[in-house]
């Protein structure tokens, strides 16, 4: 009897080690990252009492909140926003300096994600050439698959080729954006050589013609957003072929003037993207996976952005875009719930940047705002040094609000390249519209608000940043007098601050108030997930959303 109680203790503690065991390393069947490209952190509320409750707002309920979420660099793009969610890093670690960026050694031109080595699969041309390869460090979803030998399935998605293939990393089993001459989503050999059946077969459903058949009407009557300006402002930018800025918009006839690349300027641009990611997940079995191991969806939604810069965060288009939204988030939970399992996945909510006022608008209610016409500024500051040096074209660029020197003519003409960049500080000084001018070698000990002056440091990448970084005043942006809609890239809080939103399995209910960065994103889902951090991370957890298990 004692042999038998004894066998039965040693049974029953086996059990419950093993119960604990199995509790400890418990992680989420799947993690969606989702970033609303251009989404202000103050659209969470300045359009909370129209959405529903099963969108934003049961994010904001069932979710954990960081209520005062900043970015810690500039300038703020979306590649380098989609780099530093995913890594925890800036573009000073991560190297991705901006959309575009000038590799400083050559003074070539680099897109952020262009790969000449690889060819598209399911399309042609540059559109297809595209991976990687220029982030420097590993994302959240890298070290996933690290973690567990390989066997998560990492797939990274979005309208924009960077929007889905930085996120995803360097170890995906596939990343999908949209060829704008076909309305396909297509890949790069860089993943595979052939599409999936499955995306091949979704291809033929050309779902874009189907949504441009719907036209684009506001989803309640027009006279209800009263939160915005006028359905037709001086503000607004025009899509080819349309001679006032009003809905309803016949979609099917615009597109004869756009192309597909229609598809990603209307709110239906959202859905494809959001019809693709529920075909990724049914088609690759996402949060099924026979390892019993985490599977991760990188997905950005690009519409957002495009309407954004096209009418201006004040628009009807905006608010209209966004009220859509909130109703296909909803439905996006409400498949996630059934799929995967309420309960049973982690997924976060933020953004790549937020966007200013347009400055004419700004200026028409008697704010100060304007533009900095980089192309007549770069002309002046020429003109100029070659008075002092005797040589044109010593300024090759200002890309990214940044001072990018010609130094095969420098080199050429034996100039001292610290006396031309004097020259051009303090001829930037004299601009209208700038707040500050640093040189990058100085930057550390400039007379420049030390909050401001982390993030010029944060942003600067020696091997592909400009030597002087350019600060705009409050309201204003690089841009030709009067343009229209608006842009991105600045410090100020506009651009800069932005939602963090975390729900689903390891997360607490709540909000805080506490000021948060970008790169805290990846490593609270690296707590989570209890996987190493990406290896440039220089973030913390987010430790009061974090729910251990």
């Amino acid at each position: 009897m004692r042999l038998k109680k004894a066998l039965l203790t040693t049974f029953s503690c086996f059990c419950l080690f093993s119960l604990h065991a199995n509790e400890s390393i418990s992680k989420p069947k799947l993690v969606v990252g989702l970033v609303v490209d251009q989404m202000r952190w103050d659209y969470l509320y300045k359009y909370a009492d129209r959405y529903s409750q099963n969108g934003f707002n049961r994010l904001l309920q069932e979710g954990f909140s960081c209520e005062n979420a900043y970015i810690p660099y500039v300038p703020t793009y979306t590649a380098i926003g989609h780099s530093t969610v995913y890594t925890g890093s800036v573009p000073a670690i991560h190297g991705i300096a901006g959309n575009d960026f000038i590799i400083q050694a050559t003074g070539e031109s680099m897109y952020c994600t262009q790969d000449d080595a690889v060819a598209a699969v399911g399309g042609s041309g540059k559109v297809g050439q595209q991976s990687p390869k220029n982030l420097l460090v590993s994302t959240v979803t890298d070290q996933l698959k690290l973690a567990t030998n390989f066997q998560s399935k990492v797939i990274g998605v979005a309208i924009k080729d960077r929007g889905g293939i930085l996120p995803a990393g360097h170890f995906a089993d596939a990343a999908y954006w949209l060829d704008g001459s076909t309305g396909d989503w297509i890949t790069s050999t860089y993943y595979m050589d052939k599409l999936p059946k499955w995306v091949q077969d979704f291809n033929k459903k050309k779902l874009a013609d189907t949504y441009f058949k719907q036209g684009w009407n506001t989803l309640y009557p027009i006279d209800s957003y009263v939160l915005s300006t006028a359905d037709d402002t001086p503000y607004e930018e025009l899509y080819k072929g349309e001679k006032a800025s009003v809905f309803p918009r016949d979609l099917v006839k615009l597109k004869k003037d756009n192309g597909y690349d229609l598809i990603k300027a209307v709110p239906q641009g959202n859905t494809l993207t959001l019809d693709m990611a529920k075909a990724i997940i049914s088609n690759e079995k996402l949060g099924h996976n026979p390892h019993n191991v985490t599977d991760f969806l990188a997905l950005s939604l690009s519409s957002t952005d495009y309407i954004g810069h096209q009418f201006g965060i004040n628009s009807i288009e905006i608010e209209d875009t966004y009220l859509r939204l909130d109703l296909e988030i909803a439905d996006f939970l409400n498949y996630l719930d059934k799929e995967i399992g309420e309960g049973n996945y982690t997924l976060f909510l933020t953004a790549d940047h937020g966007a200013a006022h347009n400055p004419k608008f700004f200026k028409d209610q008697k704010g100060n705002s304007g533009y900095f016409d980089t192309k007549e500024v770069r002309k002046r500051l020429n003109d100029r040094l070659q008075q002092v040096f005797g040589q044109t074209d010593l300024v090759k660029s200002l890309t990214n609000y940044q001072v990018h020197l010609n130094y095969k003519v420098i080199e050429d003409s034996k100039l001292n390249e610290e006396d031309i960049r004097n020259v051009i500080v303090k001829e930037l000084r004299k601009e209208e519209g700038v707040a500050f001018v640093t040189d990058m070698d100085k930057a550390g000990t400039s007379a420049i608000p030390e909050r401001i002056r982390e993030r010029i440091i944060n942003g600067y990448n020696f091997k592909r940043s400009g030597v002087i970084q350019i600060i705009l005043e409050p309201q204003w942006y690089s841009g030709k007098q009067d343009a229209k809609g608006t842009t991105h890239g600045t410090w100020a809080s506009y651009d800069a601050h932005i939602p963090a939103i975390f729900m689903g399995w390891g997360i607490k209910q709540g909000k805080s108030v506490r000021e948060i960065h970008m790169t805290d994103i990846a490593p609270t889902i690296s707590s989570i997930l209890k996987i190493e951090e990406p290896n440039g991370n220089i973030g913390t957890p987010i430790f009061e959303a974090i729910d251990i298990k």
